[in-house]
């Protein structure tokens, strides 16, 4: 998790939403109110259209359909486009198809613990899973896919809604504007005189590290230590390897990476988490500044991240 360190002359608020916590700093005080007002409308958008938690959302409606081409906003598109690119850049490895196989074990509407108790074993439900991120395909304004299919957008929507955030109310409101939602973390705009500094740690007893970002910069942690709920006797996180469809082996607590972009960042570190002993050459082969808990606490860094 991120969480920032409130500057003197910025104004900041607090609220919780999709499951995480959310913070808007404004370096402008007076755009504080308006500024969450427009914020919270964005994300309310992006959660009617790709919240696999909401059965009147696109993405759920597409997935209790029977048919193959749906039309889609305008949003949902753009969403769709991030998350088969993000696919595409990590070979597959983060793959927006996964929504049934996360429900299946037992990350459903309600939240962790709330999805399926069917005793399948998980070789069975292997062999019945209907698509991947290569059988979705956009054209125009509809979306083609297998029927059944439920798109899990979470991580890249996510990314994006505070890249995007963060963009529209520097610009609408003249200042400095940081979006923080959960492990996504992205700032643009003038910064305050000290910059941002942002405390990477997630949770008390875990390894800490306080970094400073500066211009239009983002950072993204992903974890196997949230999210977590037991699933017919096994632990289970909410990072899934496509290869396997169960939870990626913790190989890492955490990884954290700074980035252009939090999309680009939360790519990075969702890939990292899953690919497990081969994330570093991962990492260093983007060049990006990364910090990566390992399971047993220890601590590595690439890229210029401070120690």
């Amino acid at each position: 998790m991120t969480t920032l360190a409130v500057a003197e002359g910025t104004a900041a608020v607090d609220w919780s939403v999709w499951t995480t916590d959310a913070r808007l700093v404004v370096t402008d005080p007076a755009a504080l109110d308006p500024a969450l007002t427009l914020v919270q409308h964005r994300l309310d958008e992006i959660d009617g259209a790709a919240s696999r938690f909401r059965r009147d959302s696109e993405v759920s409606l597409i997935a209790a359909s029977d048919r193959e081409v749906h039309r889609i906003s305008p949003l949902l598109h753009d969403l769709v486009r991030v998350a088969l690119e993000a696919a595409e850049q990590t070979g597959g490895v983060v793959d927006p198809t996964l929504g049934q196989v996360l429900t299946h074990l037992g990350y459903g509407p309600a939240g962790v613990g709330s999805g399926s108790d069917r005793p399948e074993p998980s070789v069975r439900w292997r062999a019945q899973r209907r698509a991947t991120w290569r059988d979705v395909a956009l054209d125009g304004d509809t979306v083609s896919l297998p029927p059944g299919t439920l798109l899990d957008l979470g991580a890249t929507a996510k990314a994006v809604a505070a890249d995007r955030c963060a963009e529209e109310v520097a610009q609408r409101f003249g200042c400095g504007a940081l979006v923080s939602l959960g492990g996504d973390l992205s700032c643009a705009g003038t910064e305050p005189p000290e910059g941002w500094n942002v405390l990477v740690q997630d949770g008390d007893d875990e390894p800490a590290s306080l970094i400073r970002l500066s211009g239009a910069s983002a950072v993204a942690t992903s974890s196997t230590l949230r999210r977590r709920w037991q699933h017919e006797g096994r632990q289970m996180h909410h990072l899934l390897d496509p290869m396997t469809l169960l939870p990626a082996r913790p190989v890492w607590r955490t990884v954290t990476v700074a980035a252009e972009s939090c999309l680009r960042a939360n790519t990075l570190s969702t890939q990292a988490v899953v690919v497990g002993s081969t994330a570093p050459s991962v990492l260093a082969e983007a060049g990006v500044a990364a910090r990566l808990v390992a399971a047993d606490g220890s601590v590595t860094r690439f890229g210029g991240w401070p120690g």
